[in-house]
C-alpha cells in the first residue's frame, strides 16, 4: 500500500527545516513542486544524476551562481535569470545548450507560492530555449542564513566542430558588434529595489541569446572571432576583458551606442554609467570586418537583435584601452567598473 502524502499548501505553507532533512517532507516538496515545474524523462527516473546522449562536436560546460535581490523583478525573477544566463554562458560558445542542473538553497520560511512561481519561470524559460533541467538539490538553512533563495546551476552543450570562439583569435580592424540596448536588467533591478517609479517601466532584458547565436553563426561562421554576453560590470567590463586577453585596444563611437531613453534618464539620476550596468539579454560579438554586415543583418532580422549596432572597432595598443570618441569630438577612457557600483544584480 502506498504511503498516504499530504499535498503541499501551497497558498499558505512555508519552506521549514524538514524539507531539506532527506525524509518525506523532502520528497514531498520535489515530487510537489520542483518535479512538477521541470518535469521530464530524466527527472522522473528519480537518480541522484542523470545520464544523457550528446551529439558531435565538442562538450561545452559552465556553471554559475545566482543571488539578485529582489528575487521578483520586471521582466523575471531568480528563476528565469539562473535558466538564462546558463544558457547564454553555453552559447557564448557558439555551442547549442542542451542539459542543465539546479542546486536550491532555500532560507527557512520562505513561502511555498513563491517557490512555485519561480520553479515554474524556469520551467518555462527552459522549454522556450529547448533546454532540459535534468538534475538538481535541495538544501534548506536557518531562518537569516540565505536571503530567501539562492540558486546554482550548471549546463552542457554541444559547439560544431571547426568553430573556436575565443579572445585570442581578434584582430586589429574587427568589428564590434552589440545586439540591443544597453543597461536594461541593471536599472531594472536598481528601480525596484530603491522603489524608483518612471513615467515608462524599466523591464529587464533577461532572455535566452541560444537562437540569435545560431543565426549568427550561420551568417558568419569562422569570421566571429568570439561573442560574450555583458554581465555583472556591463560592456565595460566585457571589453576590458577582452582587450586584456587579445592584446588589443577598442575604439567605441558613443552615438553608435543603443540605450533606451528611460534607462539613460534612470542612469543619471542614479549616478551610473550605462557602460557599467548589467545586461542578461545582450551579448557583444568581435567580428572579422568582412562578415559584419551579414551578421549585423542576421541580428537584426532576429528579435532578440532588433537594435543591434556596429558601435566600434578593434585597435593596435598596448596598454590595451578601450576609448569611446564622443558626440563632441572629445573622448574618454572606458575604465573597468568599480564593483561597487550594482551588488547583487544577478
Amino acid at each position: 500500500m502506498k504511503a498516504y502524502q499530504r499535498k503541499l499548501d501551497i497558498r499558505n505553507g512555508c519552506v521549514d527545516l524538514s524539507h531539506g532533512s532527506g525524509g518525506r517532507a523532502m520528497a514531498q516538496l520535489i515530487s510537489g513542486l520542483f518535479h512538477e515545474a521541470f518535469g521530464n524523462e530524466w527527472l522522473a527516473r528519480g537518480n541522484d544524476q542523470s545520464a544523457f546522449d550528446v551529439g558531435a562536436g565538442r562538450m561545452v560546460m559552465t556553471t554559475d551562481g545566482y543571488v539578485v535581490s529582489p528575487l521578483f523583478f520586471p521582466g523575471g525573477n531568480i528563476g528565469s535569470l539562473a535558466v538564462h544566463g546558463t544558457v547564454n554562458d553555453i552559447a557564448m560558445a557558439g555551442a547549442r545548450p542542451l542539459y542543465l542542473s539546479a542546486s536550491f538553497i532555500i532560507e527557512e520560511g520562505f513561502r511555498f507560492a513563491d517557490l512555485k512561481m519561480i520553479a515554474e519561470s524556469m520551467g518555462e524559460a527552459a522549454r522556450t530555449a529547448d533546454v532540459h533541467i535534468v538534475t538538481g538539490d535541495t538544501k534548506v538553512v536557518e531562518r537569516g542564513k540565505a536571503d530567501g533563495l539562492f540558486i546554482s546551476t550548471a549546463g552542457v552543450g554541444v559547439v560544431p566542430h571547426g568553430l573556436d570562439l575565443s579572445a585570442e583569435n581578434a584582430r586589429v580592424g574587427d568589428r564590434v558588434l552589440i545586439s540591443g540596448t544597453l543597461g536594461d536588467h541593471g536599472v531594472a533591478i536598481m528601480s525596484k529595489r530603491q522603489n524608483l517609479a518612471f513615467e515608462t517601466e524599466i523591464v529587464s532584458d533577461s532572455a535566452a541569446l541560444n537562437d540569435l547565436v545560431a543565426k549568427m553563426v550561420e551568417a558568419g561562421g569562422r569570421g566571429i572571432r568570439l561573442m560574450r554576453d555583458p554581465t555583472r560590470g556591463g560592456l565595460a567590463a566585457t571589453l576590458n576583458e577582452i582587450a586584456q586577453q587579445s592584446d588589443l585596444g577598442f575604439h567605441l563611437r558613443e552615438e553608435a551606442i543603443p540605450l533606451k531613453p528611460g534607462v539613460a534618464a534612470a542612469c543619471e539620476l542614479l549616478g551610473l554609467d550605462p557602460l557599467h550596468v548589467a545586461n542578461e539579454g545582450k551579448l557583444v560579438a568581435i567580428v572579422a570586418p568582412e562578415n559584419a554586415a551579414p551578421v549585423l543583418a542576421a541580428m537584426r532580422a532576429h528579435p532578440l537583435g532588433r537594435d543591434a549596432a556596429d558601435i566600434g572597432e578593434a585597435v593596435a595598443d598596448d596598454h590595451h584601452f578601450v576609448q569611446m570618441a564622443t558626440s563632441f569630438g572629445g573622448g574618454r577612457i572606458v575604465d573597468w567598473p568599480s564593483g561597487e557600483q550594482l551588488p547583487r544584480i544577478c
